[in-house]
């Protein structure tokens, strides 16, 4: 069909860059939902360019799922918006499979017409059971009612930001096709800081910083990273849904541009050893009347004892929530201590073998930085691990705990058993959830050889779980 034919909404850069800043400070001003609901159907109804509504969901392991409703008929049902949650890997069971997705209006985003077509906008939803109440399963649910616990109770606004790295391959959908030569292709070997402007790597980098700027993500600075066409694009801090939020959409825009031209973007934790691997370090804060709770210019590292007791939490905890925090086979190749790896279960300030760093920082951006997430785990999950068990959890009785010295696990099956056999994990998550993780996370570990080796194996590429493959998975 031509293409005069149709007058799909397609807007510049600019506009959408103000379309969503202008979201998201409301979203931050915690301007009220019905209020912002209102708003996007007023805006839906007149928009007469809009031809769809893509609705983003995640599952247990973190993939984010998509459905695009028309929106003629999205404005008629946009309360009633059902979908088979028996189709989705860790949902429900084939005899009880309906199940909602209510729109979460204040998480709307305008997106580029030029990587997400003319017409669309998206929007993020939560998973609603039959009863009404909020599907157990859905770790993004779980999330928001941890912030609004924690919001309601003590006033405080839950900080999160995170260094997204990944790598960027020659050929589109090479992980489909990693068993075929047993290795990735790189596009550039440049290395630390340096890509020539227009070679494939740059032009990656800028044009998914271009899209994430257009989508609001307020960046700061992008670069090639340590190991040869590897990227990160750093962005501003949000509060911890948001900031989840858009983990998702770093990845998905990432992903997108990247098949555009003929790539993959890559973020398997560890796709090529005997380079560094992909990590998500995770910078968190909690605040309070805009006053940020975890700085104290007389505490050690300018830390307050909230937030010490906060890292503490997290290290009495360390092997219980790894599996949330590397949540596959590939996970345990990155936490090698030859690359710089996080794997030891102590805090510092300089030492990035480190499980926790504490940054250099001030009264605006005192933090703690969880530096063992790889990029391929929930960010849900891993939000909700970090910032649940830094409040809640509880803190042992060892030795100098800051500086003991313990490791976190290396292979995935010790992770599983740690995380089996935690009482902190069945009350975080509950026992039904616990166990439909752990057994998702147990039979992508036994498709794959049990001992890691020293070469990245077909299988641990193949059943990984952000590779979509729906065709190899039901042979299963």
């Amino acid at each position: 069909m031509s293409n005069e034919l149709r007058s799909f909404l397609t807007l510049s850069y600019e506009e959408l860059e103000e379309l969503n800043l202008k979201a998201k400070e409301e979203r931050k001003n915690r301007v009220s939902p019905e209020q912002i609901r209102e708003a996007r159907l007023k805006y839906l109804a007149d928009e007469k360019r809009i031809k769809a509504v893509t609705v983003l969901f995640s599952d247990l392991e973190g993939r984010l799922h998509m459905l695009d409703y028309d929106k003629k008929f999205l404005l008629k049902s946009w309360d009633n918006l059902t979908f088979d949650g028996s189709s989705i890997r860790g949902f429900t069971a084939q005899r009880e499979s309906d199940l909602r997705l209510a729109l979460d209006w204040p998480a709307f985003y305008w997106v580029p017409a030029d990587f997400f077509g003319p017409g669309k906008v998206l929007v993020f939803g939560d998973v609603i059971d039959k009863d009404g109440r909020p599907y157990a399963a859905d770790t993004r649910g779980r999330l928001k009612l941890l912030a609004a616990e924690m919001h309601k109770k003590h006033g405080y606004t839950l900080n999160a930001a995170n260094e997204i790295e990944g790598f960027l391959f020659q050929g589109s959908d090479a992980e489909r096709h990693y068993h075929e030569a047993g290795r990735f292709d790189y596009v550039n070997t440049g290395g630390y800081y340096h890509s020539l402007p227009g070679d494939p790597l740059r032009r990656f980098i800028d044009t998914a910083a271009e899209v994430q700027r257009a989508v609001g993500f307020q960046n700061e600075k992008d670069h090639p990273e340590v190991a040869p066409s590897q990227f990160e694009i750093n962005y501003g801090y949000g509060e911890v849904v948001a900031a989840a939020d858009q983990i998702q959409l770093y990845k998905l825009i990432c992903r997108q541009v990247a098949t555009q031209m003929g790539m993959t973007a890559s973020f398997l934790p560890k796709p090529v050893v005997g380079v560094n691997g992909n990590g998500m370090h995770t910078n968190v804060s909690i605040s309070q009347n805009g006053k940020n709770l975890f700085w104290d210019p007389k505490g050690e590292e300018k830390l307050s004892p909230l937030a010490w007791s906060f890292v503490d939490r997290i290290l009495t905890h360390a092997n219980d929530v790894c599996l949330l925090l590397n949540a596959s086979v590939n996970a345990y190749r990155r936490l090698d201590p030859h690359f710089e790896a996080p794997n030891q279960i102590k805090a510092s300030p300089v030492d990035r073998g480190s499980m926790i760093r504490i940054p250099i920082g001030n009264e605006k951006s005192s933090r703690v930085e969880v530096r063992s997430v790889a990029p391929d785990a929930n960010p849900y999950l891993v939000m909700l691990a970090v910032f649940q068990t830094g409040l809640q959890g509880e803190i042992a009785k060892i030795d100098n705990l800051r500086q003991a010295q313990r490791y976190l696990p290396d292979n995935i099956y010790t992770a599983i058993d740690h995380f089996r056999g935690s009482a902190w994990t069945e009350k975080m998550l509950g026992a039904d959830v616990k166990e439909r993780y752990a057994d998702l996370k147990q039979a992508s570990a036994d498709r794959c050889a049990r001992l890691l080796g020293t070469f990245v194996k077909p299988a641990e590429v193949q059943f990984h779980h952000e590779i979509y493959n729906q065709f190899l998975w039901n042979m299963f």
